[in-house]
């Protein structure tokens, strides 16, 4: 089949050469001159045979409503625009209000595999109607891994996104609890090579994972991290998996303290511990680390034999 493909980057670039080994036709369109097969949307929507369909790989929020709203002027009845990109699942009802009342179908779709998609396969989560599902099957069914799993329509308009954000609130919590370890690891004496214990725990153990693997990779190339900053971003989703849980009284304590850790990671000297050492200064007389710019320890104050 025919696709339109727009946001070519690292995602969308090998989503588009993926789609084309399964021997489908992908015209790609992006900002980036030397990326793109079309130089506009214009000739992106009128170089494709109807029913048309083309899948947004935009950064989400102002880029991803943006490039839908202009589709939606472009597009005619029975065309299906699909939003790949990590769009909060709230959008997708507004996105598919505004195309519907053209007609126009629309399907928000969570994609997972990152870079290593091209060759693996992508897992994809979609939300969106049994018709339209249908018309764009041969592109998912080109996209997602080889064998029985990866691929689900997750149910109606939202429920795609919704998935790959839940989908990603594990993964941060996954990701920390793998991180913990690490760093209980290099902790102690006794361990000699961390790299090796983790790569111990890739055959056998009930937490081997790909997670797992690419952690293991990374130590293999930089076995103290020593080239890495410990500052973690969040894309949001985690956020949102969070707010979603508080919406709906559903206890994600985990998730939740992998989000704030990720906060704490961005912080050289925690205004949080700051109060907490000054607190247990004052009623316990602990001593106190000085601020490296002033050079000097805060020693512990006489008082009671209390302890935190």
């Amino acid at each position: 089949m025919d696709i339109g493909l727009v946001g070519l980057g690292k995602m969308g670039g090998n989503m588009r050469e993926r789609i084309r080994r399964a021997g489908h036709t992908v015209l790609g369109y992006d900002q980036n001159a030397e990326l793109r097969d079309v130089d506009s949307l214009e000739a992106l929507v009128e170089a494709l045979p109807s029913p048309k369909v083309v899948w947004v790989m935009v950064p989400a929020g102002g880029p991803t409503h943006d490039t839908i709203t202009a589709l939606g002027e472009l597009l005619d009845e029975g065309d299906v625009v699909i939003d790949g990109g990590n769009s909060r699942w709230t959008d997708d009802e507004k996105h598919a209000e505004h195309l519907g009342a053209k007609k126009i179908g629309f399907i928000d779709c969570g994609v997972s595999g990152g870079v290593w998609g091209l060759d693996n396969g992508y897992a994809l989560m979609a939300g969106g109607s049994e018709e339209d599902i249908a018309k764009v099957q041969p592109v998912f069914d080109a996209l997602r891994p080889e064998g029985d799993f990866g691929w689900v329509h997750a149910g109606p308009c939202g429920a795609g996104h919704f998935s790959k954000m839940v989908h990603n609130g594990i993964e941060y919590a996954v990701m920390q609890a793998y991180a913990e370890g690490y760093e209980l690891l290099q902790a102690v004496d006794n361990v000699e090579n961390v790299t090796e214990v983790f790569r111990s725990w890739r055959q056998g153990t009930v937490i081997r994972s790909w997670l797992l693997d690419l952690l293991v990779q990374a130590l293999d190339e930089d076995q103290d991290l020593a080239e890495i900053r410990g500052y973690a971003d969040d894309s949001g989703e985690g956020r949102w998996t969070v707010e979603a849980a508080i919406d709906h009284a559903v206890p994600a304590p985990a998730i939740a303290a992998s989000l704030f850790a990720r906060f704490a990671s961005r912080q050289d000297d925690s205004p949080a511990m700051k109060a907490v050492a000054a607190m247990r200064n004052q009623f316990g007389g602990h001593a106190v680390h000085a601020d490296s710019r002033s050079g000097q320890e805060k020693s512990a104050k006489p008082m009671d034999d209390h302890h935190d």
